[in-house]
């Protein structure tokens, strides 16, 4: 199969789709793979590099979707990616389509094939391509919430750990998934006092057993949301519901019971966010203040860090791009469901219900 690898284009967004250990892999099978220069430069995977794999390396992203049956990106295609997009494309990326109507718009004019990570399941359940980025957002979230703290953010001026004789930070994590237990331990680790709110009680159970008397668990209400707004310093948004836009757990009226130059981190921004007062962000211009209350809301967070975030995401998609290239596309739907469930978009028709519910389009079963 022919795959193709696009340099992204979104602001500060350094991730490529394959390392140069994964175009190797694929060329080894016999796949022919174009890479656009510089696409991995950012990070240290050198146009050479790519060569020495095997890979074509070509100028411009439009020789790039010319050569492509598969495309392999990070981030869901921008405005003028999406023109190069057409029947006979498949593209494979995340693409977060429940809180863009236009993109959906865009993608199924296209004629493409869209199928999003964040959408593909496994045998338990779980989201595995999903799950990288996830542990790297969760980390990062305390990680740029406690920096947002700081006197020149805006913040209130605590420090996440404290110090002997003065009390840590109170966190708030908002959601007990991948990404809430990697917040939850990332700010464990800081020696903040950390308090996780969650409507699976099998869930809460695991994450007990886990720390103990390092977090407290409780069960999530309205009510319990209010409560512990009102004490904390920082609250971290990592809510998800697959392929969907995700709830609206902190409303504009609730900021009022926060303490001001607390901090907001909505890891949920590419779903929709789910604080009423979040708007996606850069890394550019990652922050703002609403109602004396410090918002960071960058929707590609895991960009940051972008040769972590590669690596770690290249490792968990590699198997599939193998599959698809291998078996090819329309028979790896039809054998494969965890990859069909990753499915949400063929013949311009839109397969994830999720998506068409959030977005009140048609939607068609893959079957």
């Amino acid at each position: 199969m022919r795959i193709g690898v696009p340099r992204e284009i979104k602001n500060h967004e350094y991730r490529v789709g394959l390392s140069p250990a994964s175009v190797r892999e694929l060329t080894e099978l016999n796949h022919e793979v174009t890479v656009e220069a510089g696409a991995g430069a950012g990070i240290g995977f050198g146009d050479e590099q790519y060569r020495a794999a095997g890979a074509r390396v070509v100028s411009d992203n439009i020789a790039v979707f010319d050569a492509a049956e598969l495309i392999v990106k990070v981030k869901e295609p921008q405005p003028e990616e999406c023109r190069l997009l057409r029947d006979g494309h498949t593209l494979f990326t995340y693409l977060h389509l429940a809180a863009d109507r236009a993109l959906t718009e865009n993608l199924l004019a296209s004629g493409a094939t869209c199928i999003a990570y964040e959408t593909v399941t496994d045998d338990i359940g779980r989201l595995p391509l999903l799950a990288p980025m996830s542990e790297v957002a969760g980390r990062m979230a305390v990680q740029e919430g406690a920096h947002c703290l700081e006197i020149a953010r805006g913040g209130s001026g605590v420090l996440l750990g404290g110090v002997p004789g003065v009390p840590p930070a109170n966190v708030l994590v908002l959601g007990g998934g991948v990404v809430g237990l990697n917040a939850a331990r990332m700010a464990i680790g800081m020696g903040a006092n950390v308090t996780m709110l969650d409507r699976n009680l099998d869930r809460l159970r695991y994450i007990d057993d886990l720390w103990t008397d390092r977090i407290t668990t409780v069960y999530s209400t309205t009510q319990g949301i209010e409560h512990y707004l009102g004490l904390a310093d920082l609250v971290i948004g990592a809510v998800l519901l697959p392929g969907a836009a995700a709830p609206k757990l902190v409303t504009r009226e609730m900021l009022q019971l926060m303490k001001k130059g607390s901090v907001l981190v909505d890891v949920a921004i590419d779903q929709g966010g789910c604080f009423e007062t979040s708007t996606p962000t850069t890394h550019e211009d990652p922050i703002y203040t609403v109602d004396g209350i410090v918002h960071y809301c960058v929707a590609n967070m895991p960009g940051g860090v972008a040769r972590t975030s590669t690596l770690a995401l290249t490792n968990a998609t590699l198997p599939y791009v193998i599959r698809l290239a291998n078996d090819g596309v329309l028979d790896t739907l039809k054998k494969d469901k965890h990859i069909r469930n990753g499915l949400n978009i063929i013949d311009k028709q839109l397969t994830c219900k999720a998506v068409a519910d959030g977005l009140n389009l048609p939607f068609v079963a893959f079957e």
